[in-house]
């Protein structure tokens, strides 16, 4: 699957609990990717 990237500007304090899941095995890109996908999916 091609990929490209995507910016966007987070208050720092929901970027600090996106940070603070790292500590559950997740990296920030991964759980953004992974909720995006659920979202999208949704009603499929």
């Amino acid at each position: 699957m091609k990929q490209t990237k995507v910016l966007i500007r987070l208050p720092v304090s929901l970027k600090a609990q996106l940070d603070a899941l790292r500590t559950q095995g997740y990296t920030v890109s991964g759980y953004i990717r992974s909720l995006l996908e659920r979202e999208l999916n949704k009603g499929r």
